[in-house]
């Protein structure tokens, strides 16, 4: 462990309880709050399956990750099994910085998620500029709880994780019992819909929704017994939120037409609690949603700028201090919040989601081609799995960006222009760092 000086890891600091709910933590951060509607807009009055799908997809993805880690636990997550696959080059660094930009744009979508939902206690328009406000306002509260240390997260993060996964539960029983278990959104004939792409296209951003199991691979090296809890950690993860998001989408379908719930997309939760339980129901859902943005990001925070920081000494990513004080870790989560900040300013909810779709599902096919290919004997992976799941993101990948080319060819601008920098730098800073 001696290339570890610069910052301290704490091994066997994790039980297997505490990586499922720092797990759950960030995957239930802003995803089903912020992405029920939108994907309802998507899929039409199937949008309920699609949570189901995106979990096999997710599945078929973890595999590779569940794998490594038992192979490899590392708190550098990602960011070494890229090491593994592909060396120290271009594609390893590119890639790492691709997860750690979708996981900064999954940041600023929770922060203005908080912002959205926290609108709707005050009658004020949900376009108002308090909505970004408070989401920056949110990402300083981040900054300071993550100085503060490990242990504060840690406790802050089984906490909230047991109040959210209980919240959002007993939300989607609730609101299923209320309606009588009668769907009215699959009865109505829905104005448009996308068809079969749209469906494949709500499940690229419902896979956004589950994207934080790869957080968990970050802790290997802290957790306990880490060869089977890294693994273990993620599978239990990804399985409570499938039931918990399934109820939370069957319960919306049951309350709200289709038409209003894309109306409300980026509050769609808030929207459904109305008819259910009334304002009391709407305080209900928005201080969970509040909790749950709170301690998503918290938790996100911690575990982007770890990777971050482990880029920096791994030395694939240049690295200014600026003059500040601390450790490299501490640096790392000043920029990380920075950009998030920049985001939540200027982009809307689903400008933001769409990016992080595209940025996640590349990088995914890269760590997944990279185990394929270089991997898979040394892990004793099995190809059929891997090769699915290649084939599983290169569908919905493409079924994204074929319905986003219709409607909002600005993202596919950004996302374009945005991966090209990156490997481009990349390439540029390996080859100086290397040559001087």
């Amino acid at each position: 462990m001696a290339h570890n000086h610069a910052t301290e890891y704490k091994s066997n600091s994790l039980s297997l309880v505490g990586a499922v709910s720092m797990g759950t933590a960030v995957i239930i951060g802003a995803g089903i709050f912020a992405l029920t509607g939108q994907i309802a807009e998507l899929a039409g009055p199937w949008f309920p399956l699609a949570f189901l799908v995106a979990a096999v997809v997710t599945a078929f993805s973890a595999y590779a990750y569940v794998k490594m880690s038992n192979a490899y636990p590392s708190a550098g997550g990602i960011a070494m099994f890229l090491q593994k696959a592909y060396g120290k080059g271009t594609v390893t660094a590119a890639s790492a910085l691709l997860m750690y930009f979708s996981m900064v744009i999954n940041e600023s979508l929770v922060a203005r998620t908080f912002g959205t939902y926290t609108m709707q206690l005050f009658d004020v328009s949900y376009n108002s500029w308090l909505v970004p406000a408070l989401g920056v306002g949110l990402l300083l509260f981040a900054f300071v709880i993550n100085i503060s240390g490990n242990r504060m997260i840690g406790l802050f993060s089984l906490l909230t994780a047991t109040l959210k996964i209980g919240g959002i539960a007993a939300f989607g029983i609730a609101g299923l019992w209320f309606a009588g278990f009668s769907f009215e959104s699959f009865e109505a004939p829905t104005a448009q819909t996308y068809g079969g792409g749209g469906f494949l296209a709500a499940v690229a951003l419902a896979i956004l929704a589950y994207k934080g199991f790869t957080t968990i691979t970050n802790s290997g090296s802290e957790i306990i017994d880490p060869h089977r809890n890294v693994g273990r950690a993620i599978i239990i993860s990804i399985a409570i939120c499938v039931v918990v998001y399934f109820l939370v989408a069957l319960a919306v379908a049951a309350n709200l037409s289709l038409p209003m719930i894309v109306e409300a997309k980026n509050f769609a939760l808030a929207e459904a609690a109305r008819p259910i339980f009334g304002e009391l129901g709407l305080w209900f859902t928005v201080l969970l949603a509040i909790v749950a943005t709170v301690s998503g990001l918290i938790a996100s925070a911690f575990a982007v700028s770890r990777m971050l920081a482990m880029l920096t000494e791994m030395g694939l990513v240049p690295h200014r201090h600026f003059g500040m004080p601390g450790s490299i870790q501490t640096h790392t989560l000043v920029y990380t919040i920075a950009l998030a900040m920049f985001l939540t300013v200027f982009f809307d909810l689903s400008r933001i989601a769409s990016l992080g779709v595209i940025f996640y599902i590349v990088m995914d096919l890269v760590v997944q081609w990279g185990v394929f290919r270089h991997l898979r004997k040394e892990i004793k992976a099995n190809s059929f799995i891997l090769l699915t799941a290649i084939v599983m993101d290169i569908v919905v990948l493409g079924a994204f960006l074929s319905i986003k080319a219709q409607s909002d060819m600005l993202v596919i601008y950004v996302s374009i222009v945005v991966i090209i920098m990156v490997f481009a730098g990349e390439r540029l800073f390996l080859r100086w760092k290397f040559t001087e």
